[in-house]
C-alpha cells in the first residue's frame, strides 16, 4: 500500500502562483512515476504533469510553459509549481503514484487538494 498526501491548494488570483506538494509513504518502489492530475466540476480527470523517478517528464499542453513538475526522490515527494494561473486551472488536483513491481502494476491516488483561480 502507498499513501499520498497532497498540500498547497487554495485560492489565487489569475496570474498568480501556487505550489502543490505530495508526499508518498508506505511500500515505495524505487522505480516509479509520480504526477498530478486534475478534475474540474462536470469534467473528467485529466493529466497535468508526471515525472518518473529517473527524471523524465510529461506535460499536458495546457501546462506547458506555465507549470513545472519536480520531485525529491529521497523524500518521496513530488511538487507542482504553477505560474501564470488562469481561471480554467480551477479544479481538484490529485497526486498519483504508479509502479510496476514484479507482482504487477500498482496505481494509487491522493484525496486531492482544491485549487481555485479567481478572475
Amino acid at each position: 500500500q502507498v499513501q499520498l498526501v497532497e498540500s498547497g491548494g487554495g485560492l489565487v488570483q489569475a496570474g498568480g502562483s501556487l505550489r502543490l506538494s505530495c508526499v508518498a509513504s508506505g511500500s515505495i518502489f524505487s522505480i516509479n512515476t509520480m504526477g498530478w492530475y486534475r478534475q474540474a466540476p462536470g469534467k473528467q480527470r485529466e493529466l497535468v504533469a508526471t515525472m518518473t523517478s529517473g527524471g523524465s517528464t510529461n506535460y499536458a499542453d495546457s501546462a506547458k510553459g506555465r507549470f513545472t513538475i519536480s520531485r525529491d526522490n529521497a523524500r518521496n515527494t513530488v511538487y507542482l509549481q504553477m505560474n501564470r494561473m488562469k481561471p480554467e486551472d480551477t479544479a481538484d488536483y490529485y497526486c498519483n503514484y504508479n509502479a510496476v513491481p514484479v507482482y504487477g502494476a500498482v496505481n494509487y491516488w491522493g484525496k486531492g487538494t482544491l485549487v481555485t483561480v479567481s478572475s
